[in-house]
This record gives C-alpha cells, sequence and structure tokens, in this order.
C-alpha cells in the first residue's frame, strides 16, 4: 500500500512524457521575476540609501573647517583646531590636540549642545 503511493508520487513528479517540462518560455521568464522584484526590494531597502549616507558623509568631511565641534567614529568629542588635505587636528581637551584621518571624523555636533 504505501509502497504504491510513494510511487505514485514519484511518477507525479516526474518529467512530462514529452520529455520537456512542460513550462517552456513563459516558466522560464516566470521564475526569474521573484528573482528580479527580489533584487529591486534589496536596491531600495539596502544599497541606496546605503550610498545616500556614504554621499552625505564625503560631503561633510569636505566642508570641515577650523571650530566646527565633531565626534569622531571612536566617540571622541573635540573642537577643530587644523584641517589637512587628509587629516584633521581635534583639541579634544585644554592643552590636548590630537591628530585623527578625516574620515574618522562621524558627525558634526550643533553648535548649541553643551561641551
Amino acid at each position: 500500500m504505501l509502497i504504491d503511493y510513494l510511487v505514485g508520487i514519484a511518477y507525479a513528479m516526474g518529467p512530462s512524457p514529452q520529455g520537456g517540462s512542460g513550462q517552456g518560455a513563459g516558466g522560464l521568464f516566470g521564475s526569474l521575476i521573484p528573482l528580479a522584484l527580489i533584487f529591486v526590494i534589496f536596491y531600495f531597502l539596502l544599497i541606496r540609501p546605503q550610498q545616500k549616507r556614504a554621499k552625505e558623509h564625503k560631503q561633510m568631511i569636505e566642508n570641515l573647517k577650523k571650530g566646527d565641534k565633531i565626534i569622531t567614529s571612536g566617540g571622541a568629542y573635540g573642537v577643530i583646531e587644523a584641517v589637512g588635505t587628509n587629516t584633521v587636528t581635534v583639541k579634544v581637551a585644554e592643552n590636548v590636540k590630537v591628530k585623527f584621518g578625516k574620515s574618522y571624523v562621524a558627525a558634526l555636533r550643533p553648535s548649541s549642545e553643551e561641551d
């Protein structure tokens, strides 16, 4: 009984007698639609926002100037004392200046924020 049932399922899952898959060109197109849909969703939810953030960060780095209050990617708060081509010198405390790579500046702090 069980063997007859399993053999029937196996025949039902097998290829059609014509030798083809029975789907044709429409089946191939139909199977690619979900893949394309997944790519579009990934683009709009992951790739595009990440590119936008990277562009905004690059613009912020290019516009750094002396006196800007910043936060580094390591969490250090400070005020920019000097800006070089690839580095910024940051005053983190009285008579304490540290040189960072520009790319390690994570954000600008608002001027109204407490020190």
